[in-house]
């Protein structure tokens, strides 16, 4: 629900900026930002949401027959470099991010939005791939000890 609100925010801001430009000759000059922020927050809650359904992008380096042998190793590989990357890089470095945006007391040119709160979504998301990389792992470790009862 929350990526398509945010894709109908967006829909909406560039509608509208086409409208204002080529039928009334004067361009918002609110819907860019509308637009680029929207589309920040829907391609970093849209990572999370492709994470926590397991339709993330995988390239196939491994072969399979390799993988069957110690699917558990594997497994854990994946989701611990996915988690680890996303605590570090977006958690961590988001937050750090955050901070420092909001200490120099930056805020976006139209709208005057603190870009703290812009960046927010990075932090939020990175924190969600990490719950969701731990989750996938723990079910998938259940199936498959599961499997060599």
């Amino acid at each position: 629900m929350l990526l398509i609100t945010i894709f109908s925010i967006m829909l909406i801001a560039v509608i509208w900026q086409v409208i204002s430009r080529y039928l009334l000759g004067a361009p918002s000059t609110l819907t860019d930002e509308i637009a680029s922020f929207s589309l920040i927050w829907l391609g970093l809650f849209g990572a999370a949401y492709a994470t926590g359904k397991e339709l993330h992008l995988a390239i196939d380096l491994i072969p399979t027959r390799v993988i069957k042998r110690s699917p558990n190793f594997f497994l854990g590989i994946v989701t611990f470099s996915t988690g680890i990357f996303a605590f570090l890089v977006m958690v961590i470095g988001g937050l750090r991010l955050c901070w420092l945006t909001y200490t120099l007391d930056q805020h976006s040119a139209a709208l005057e939005i603190p870009l703290a709160l812009i960046y927010l979504v990075v932090p939020v998301s990175g924190l969600l791939i990490v719950y969701y990389s731990i989750d996938i792992f723990i079910k998938k470790s259940k199936a498959l000890k599961l499997e060599d009862l």
